[in-house]
């Protein structure tokens, strides 16, 4: 294993259709409220970890929930998975405050998300 190794999932996007019952069901499935709450996102921390909900699927047009893979060198860990058979959905790019992210496909079809925090 390289210095690209895992830090474990710690960031669930789960696309939503109506917003305001989707944010009533996880705050009492969480029980907190949302630290987020924009008409374009609300995200919750809980336990560790973060979950958000996006109406519409949000810009990545999502139809089905994404789990985030925290990596130490997001760029290495695109390299080495793509040479391991993924392909790149969405490239490495900056979200806002150094947070970077990527999205990726196995070769099934499913969705892996990658992210950096700086």
């Amino acid at each position: 294993m390289t210095s690209s190794a895992t830090q474990g999932v710690k960031t669930v996007l789960h696309p939503v259709s109506d917003l305001a019952t989707a944010k009533a069901v996880y705050a009492a499935l969480l029980g907190v409220p949302p630290q987020t709450d924009e008409p374009y996102y609300v995200g919750f921390e809980a336990a560790g970890q973060h979950i958000g909900l996006l109406p519409g699927g949000g810009p990545q047009g999502l139809t089905s929930s994404l789990a985030y893979w925290h990596v130490p060198d997001i760029e290495a860990t695109v390299a080495e998975v793509t040479a391991a058979g993924a392909t790149v959905k969405e490239p490495v790019h900056d979200v806002g405050g150094g947070r970077l992210v990527a999205t990726l496909v196995d070769p099934d079809g499913n969705l892996l998300g990658l992210q950096q925090d700086q």
